[in-house]
């Protein structure tokens, strides 16, 4: 028997009721942080929401952003992007699980999910928070818009509208988060991919100072902005496939559908120019829009107060191409193209990455470097140009252990971590030989480990190890056995640099 009635709180904007867990902990699905952005207001900056009278609902899911069902290849990646939109208006909404709403003064952690941009959502099966809320945290997740409401940099609007979304988000959490439970003076952003890449942002938007002091960017990319000039070649194209001029008014009578249509059908489009090569490889046509990279606003001083822990996972770049059968069958042309697409010197690179790597088989080296470009790149100089200040501490891992999926090759991919950080390792849809974490067992502590690790940073700043700086670059590597390493990939490091 349940003897406890459903917690009841109230925010700035009204009463919300939530779900009494089984073990005392306390969930609240779908509460608004901003307006529905409805036409022209998709592309305007973030506005507060209205007001309710009574008691809003906040047991079920709710809608999430425009998006399209995204597949990748025979890896099952449902658990992470979602299974597809969710129609509704008001999808600019937080889920938050608390120990004891009405208890005081607990670490809260805000989660930004990946997704190329363009896809993901609060409703993915690995973004529940229960273990944090169990562990003493509260766990906010979120919402922010996609595709070409969030991203595409559209004369007459404001830039960068999904991320402006993850800071009015932060706002509503200093705000109401402490009738959570929670300590709006102790608030860790963390987010994985593009959710990382957002982060590291938002580091860099003077906007955002105060309302977060620590941060944790899994597999972001602190080099991962497009230029402006960049950008405008994917409004021109977006505008031309949707036949209309490329300006605020005419994408403001467009359909959440027809802008769905058009961002699937911009891969592709050149964007190397004189001066930048494209950062995301060609991967996506949508990223943070930014003039300076958030590396370089970090080096000059933005986000100096904030405690950082930064990590990729060492073979990042085979979800792009095991799944998809390109890894075995890959080139030495294939190589080079990878080194190409990403480096002034793709030569030197490649000869730097053969010689470091021996043994490797072409697919490796090119997985390696294509890992890199995409992630490890715009991690070493994120996390060297917060190193360079005294007020705060960086902390650097590499997330080591290989999943056995896909016969053996997916290996310690591109978001093979969120399940230990997010302590949910026994989902069924997790496991299996097209799963994420393959046929086999994961060893026995890692999971408990790793969400302990990042709970104790959220808590203190320090997750355990020595920080990362300049000379040592000591980092952790994470697997069955932790390692703390330094320098773990120097020469290829400097290569990038």
């Amino acid at each position: 028997m349940n003897h406890h009635p459903d917690p009841i709180v109230t925010t700035a904007q009204g009463a919300v009721r939530g779900l009494r867990q089984k073990d005392g902990t306390a969930t609240f699905l779908n509460i608004p942080y901003a307006a529905p952005p409805r036409g022209a207001g998709r592309f305007a900056p973030p506005q507060p929401h209205a007001p309710w009278n009574g008691v809003r609902d906040a047991t079920v899911p709710g809608p999430n952003a425009p998006q399209s069902e995204r597949k990748l290849g025979s890896v099952d990646m449902s658990p992470y992007f979602g299974t597809g939109w969710r129609r509704g208006e008001d999808y600019l909404t937080v889920n938050v699980w608390t120990p004891a709403a009405g208890g005081d003064d607990l670490p809260v952690m805000v989660f930004v999910h990946g997704g190329g941009f363009v896809a993901g959502s609060t409703r993915s099966a690995l973004y529940d928070g229960s273990a944090f809320a169990r562990d003493g945290v509260v766990l906010v997740t979120l919402n922010y818009r996609l595709g070409i409401a969030g991203f595409l940099d559209i004369p007459g609007a404001p830039a960068n509208r999904g991320l402006l979304d993850v800071v009015a988000a932060l706002r509503w959490v200093r705000e109401n988060i402490a009738a959570f439970g929670g300590d709006p003076r102790n608030v860790t952003l963390f987010g994985q991919s593009a959710g990382a890449t957002i982060v590291g942002g938002v580091l860099a938007t003077p906007e955002a100072t105060g309302l977060f002091g620590r941060a944790i960017v899994q597999s972001g990319s602190g080099l991962g902005a497009f230029t402006t000039e960049q950008a405008a070649r994917v409004t021109k194209a977006a505008a031309a496939y949707l036949g209309v001029e490329p300006d605020v008014d005419a994408f403001a009578d467009i359909s959440d559908d027809r802008l769905i249509d058009a961002a699937s059908r911009l891969a592709g489009i050149d964007l190397q120019t004189a001066t930048h090569h494209d950062p995301l490889i060609g991967l996506s046509p949508f990223s943070l829009v930014l003039d300076r990279q958030p590396a370089d606003s970090v080096a000059a001083g933005l986000g100096a107060g904030i405690d950082l822990l930064i990590g990729t996972n060492t073979e990042e770049g085979n979800l792009y191409l095991v799944p998809v059968d390109k890894y075995a069958t890959s080139t030495a042309a294939d190589v080079d193209d990878a080194a190409t697409r990403s480096h002034p010197n793709p030569a030197q690179l490649v000869k730097t990455y053969r010689k470091t790597r021996p043994e490797a088989s072409l697919g490796e080296l090119r997985s390696a470097i294509m890992g890199d470009a995409l992630f490890g790149a715009g991690s070493w100089a994120l996390a060297g140009a917060h190193a360079t200040h005294a007020q705060s501490a960086t902390h650097a891992y590499e997330f080591a252990w290989r999943s056995h999926a896909l016969d053996g090759e997916l290996g310690a991919t591109h978001a093979v971590e969120l399940p230990f950080v997010f302590d949910l390792v026994r989902l069924p849809q997790l496991h299996g030989p097209a799963a994420l974490l393959g046929p086999d067992k994961p060893p026995a502590r890692l999971a408990a480990r790793m969400h302990e690790t990042w709970v104790r940073f959220a808590r203190t700043g320090n997750p355990g190890w020595d920080p990362y700086d300049t000379e040592r670059r000591s980092t952790m590597r994470i697997d069955a056995e932790w390692t703390q390493v330094d320098d773990p990939r120097g020469q290829e490091r400097q290569a990038w640099s």
